[in-house]
């Protein structure tokens, strides 16, 4: 079987509309880069060095040598689309590429940077709106035109929403193009796999810890079945599990100094992967308000984030909002979760 390319399925997206033509523009220019840096994770130590540290953030996170690299290669790479203005983890500010371009693009060159040297996978998210002047990256998720990301795995995939449900694209090595292998990828309305830090515990808010304590009870608990944990540490490598198997995953704000906001990108992490759940019929939430509504305030504002399989989303933002919805628990079990909160 004959199957369809990456470029196949945007020219059939795109047709006459100019504006998708740039969308399909800049996501072929975000695949290309992939390709180079899918290579140079291949390659490994023998590329050289590239889980080294090179730098910090203002906020103290480690910039990896590929963090750089990979940041680079994207940037050069949409400099050649149809692109005005691009924001980047790896940058303080976003910048102007093109000022007659239609686009504004956010990014995470490389996401799951802490695996680089332990061989675990990682990716490259994206997230695209139309410009319309330097704040055009502060749009709600709702505003995007397409997103998706480049997982870096045993294979190399694109997982891509357009606004017509979410694909799944696999490399073909021996071509260098995408192919399409799931034409709608839908995540599993229900599931008993949760993914979370569970070294954690001690400092998440009350709604988050009873979540996590109900499905840990099993089937003898409040929830009457059992769950599994999986935690990749590398968000991509979640999500592009749960498109295959549903499953729901948190990265919660908790009491630890600077986790206020939990430690993920509303812009270039928290908003795509929301557009691409909710186009796969999942959910996303920061555990009160759905993520494509929340209006940015800044490039690199974090938040709390719940997505996946809907109703554990929806479970999840009712333990948030109101107590009562949390099943009944014994005494002791309460004097626990509020000496802890």
């Amino acid at each position: 079987m004959t199957r369809p390319t990456l470029q196949d399925h945007l020219e059939r997206w795109s047709e006459a509309d100019a504006l998708r033509r740039d969308v399909a523009s800049a996501v072929c220019a975000l695949a290309a880069a992939g390709c180079k840096i899918s290579e140079l994770l291949a390659a490994g130590p023998l590329a050289g060095p590239l889980a080294t540290i090179r730098g910090f953030h203002a906020d103290g996170d480690s910039q990896k040598e590929l963090d750089l690299i990979a940041d680079t290669l994207v940037r050069e790479a949409l400099a050649a689309a149809p692109v005005a203005l691009f924001g980047s983890e790896e940058a303080d500010e976003a910048v102007l590429l093109d000022a007659a371009g239609t686009l504004a693009v956010a990014v995470d060159p490389l996401d799951g940077s802490s695996n680089i040297d332990s061989n675990a996978t990682v990716g490259t998210i994206f997230s695209i709106l139309p410009y319309a002047g330097p704040g055009s990256l502060l749009q709600p998720g709702r505003a995007q035109l397409a997103a998706g990301f480049l997982l870096y795995g045993p294979q190399t995939a694109l997982v891509l929403t357009v606004g017509v449900g979410t694909q799944i694209f696999i490399l073909d090595r021996a071509s260098g193009a995408f192919l399409l292998a799931e034409e709608r990828a839908l995540v599993l309305p229900e599931t008993a796999e949760y993914a979370i830090n569970g070294s954690n515990l001690r400092h998440w808010d009350i709604a988050i810890r009873c979540y996590v304590e109900d499905c840990q009870a099993g089937a003898d608990g409040p929830r009457a079945k059992d769950f599994n944990t999986r935690w990749v540490a590398s968000m991509v490598a979640d999500v592009f599990r749960i498109l295959v198997r549903g499953g729901v995953y948190l990265y919660p704000g908790d009491a630890r100094r600077g986790y206020g906001q939990g430690r993920l990108r509303l812009v270039y992490e928290a908003n795509p992967v929301a557009f691409l759940m909710e186009q796969a019929q999942g959910s996303a939430t920061d555990g009160r308000l759905p993520i494509l509504d929340i209006v940015p305030e800044h490039l690199h504002q974090r938040v709390p984030l719940v997505f996946g399989s809907r109703a554990e989303v929806e479970r999840i933002a009712r333990y948030h909002r109101d107590a009562a919805a949390m099943p009944e628990r014994s005494p002791l079990f309460a004097r626990r979760g509020l000496l802890r909160a």
